[in-house]
């Protein structure tokens, strides 16, 4: 049994997506930094760099938005040579490109030229002729179907591409499929007729809203229902279902307990355990996932699990939980890039063959493109997440202001000696001061008074002046200041 909760709030929306009372998906999207990735810009190139085979585009955004010549659909037009960017396009032009991904970290959005347009069963390509089929519709029979009835639908003037898209699968009607061709051509016709009219950098086309997209892309037959807790929100997304999802009009319901939606179900709790280093299995045993900018590494442990049977026996169910854990883990966190999971050792290869089967099972129903390698030599596992948007943990959380995201701080003893140390390089460098008066956390100076004490003395005596010593409360234990007198 599948329910989609959506919690709203004026500047934040939340979706949680729960299968059989299990917290499987979750999406947030604020007002103050709302997602890029579908909007349309008339963007202007700034620079254009032939060795990088890229270039730098003006969009209106903070940051300047990237662009390779791979995804540039004009660069590819000669056959199956791709031109070089310098010929395609010049410093000062105006292009109209969509985003492909999100602004993550120091990093500006990626851009492509091929326009895709979604709708409720197909995506529209307006500046292609292909018409494909989801991958993940596999019935041979059916993507036939469905692609013949495309082509007798598509007009033989319409130059532009289609792909069918998952929900089709569920049963998609030839007054369905016409439905969203004309919408989607209307919003294509819309787009253009704005970018005529207008000066680069310019929005052209800005994607639905998330809690829109979910009932447009995630409401389907397994569905049961889709509770909403604002008022406000319910009666638009209710106006917006009758419109353009009407499978999902009937499943919409607003939510009135006392009790707020998240917390009722169990979101809340998942939700901090999803920002946690630490994830605690069933079993026992429990997962540690180290988040880099480079890549996640996720490392599996038994704990206090000790199995009924033998040590093999403990590390194999430990290690099939993990994989369901892990999966589900990635898609609440939202983890991209390199993930490298590193599995308890197993001498069988059966067991071995079993998790990596296991993984890949339940991996398979991300939505988003995931890659699964074999076991390495180090008894590793690799993967690839494509990396869309922010994770969940840069989204809700930012560097710890006393390590810098380190997530370890210098001891107050180590802290200690460096003052010691700043001490003997001041008073050689200033000969004529009288007195050193340190400022530093409470910890830090009770070190110096109680367990330092003795190699304060000498430090006195070798310097040949008093030390001072004041507790600065607004210090976190790294910080300190030797003032000179």
């Amino acid at each position: 049994m599948e329910n989609i909760l959506i919690n709203c709030t004026p500047r934040e929306t939340r979706v949680a997506t729960v299968i059989d009372g299990v917290l499987q998906d979750l999406f947030v999207e604020r007002a103050a930094a709302r997602g890029l990735v579908c909007n349309v810009y008339l963007g202007k190139v700034v620079r254009v760099l032939p060795g990088m085979q890229s270039a730098f585009l003006d969009i209106g955004l903070e940051r300047t938005a990237f662009l390779h010549v791979a995804d540039i659909a004009e660069a590819h037009r000669e056959g199956e040579k791709t031109l070089p960017i310098e010929k395609v396009i010049h410093e000062g032009q105006s292009l109209m490109v969509q985003v492909a991904k999100d602004p993550i970290g120091t990093k500006g959005a990626r851009l492509t030229t091929t326009i895709s347009l979604a709708g409720r069963k197909l995506v529209y390509l307006p500046k292609d002729n292909h018409i494909g089929v989801s991958q993940r519709i596999e019935d041979a029979a059916l993507r036939e179907e469905l692609r013949n009835m495309m082509l007798e639908l598509r007009p033989e003037e319409d130059k532009g591409g289609y792909i069918i898209r998952t929900s089709a699968e569920e049963g998609a009607t030839r007054e369905e499929f016409a439905e969203d061709m004309r919408y989607l051509e209307r919003l294509w016709s819309t787009i253009r007729e704005t970018a005529g009219a207008s000066n680069a950098p310019k929005l052209l086309y800005q994607d639905l809203s998330l809690a829109q997209r979910v009932l447009r892309d995630m409401v389907h037959l397994e569905t049961q229902k889709v509770e909403v807790d604002n008022s406000e929100s319910f009666k638009e997304l209710y106006s917006f279902a009758e419109r353009f999802v009407p499978v999902a009009k009937d499943r919409l319901s607003y939510y009135q307990g006392e009790i707020p939606l998240f917390e009722l179900n169990g979101v809340e709790e998942e939700i901090e355990k999803a920002l946690k280093r630490r994830v605690d299995l069933k079993s026992g045993g429990y997962l540690v996932f180290d988040q880099t900018e480079a890549m996640t590494t996720i490392d599996v442990n038994t704990g206090g699990y000790v199995g009924k049977r033998d040590f093999s026996d403990t590390v194999y169910k430990t290690n099939l939980e993990a994989a369901q854990t892990i999966a589900r883990q990635l898609r609440l966190r939202n983890l991209g890039g390199i993930i490298i999971v590193d599995f308890i050792d197993m001498s069988c290869d059966e067991h071995r063959d079993a998790v990596l089967a296991e993984l890949r099972r339940a991996v398979s129903t991300d939505k988003t493109r995931m890659t699964v390698s074999n076991f390495t030599e180090l008894g590793l596992v690799e993967m690839t997440r494509k990396r869309t948007r922010e994770s969940l943990a840069h989204v809700l959380c930012e560097p710890c202001p006393l390590c810098g995201g380190r997530g370890e701080i210098r001891t107050a003893r180590t802290v200690c000696y460096e003052i010691m140390r700043e001490i003997v390089r001041l008073s050689k460098q200033y000969r004529d001061a009288k007195e050193f008066h340190i400022q530093a956390n409470q910890r830090v100076i009770d070190m110096l008074l109680e367990e330092e004490s003795q190699a304060l003395e000498l430090l006195q005596s070798f310097v040949e002046r008093p030390v001072m010593l004041e507790v600065e409360p607004s210090y976190n234990q790294e910080q300190f200041d030797v003032v000179l007198s």
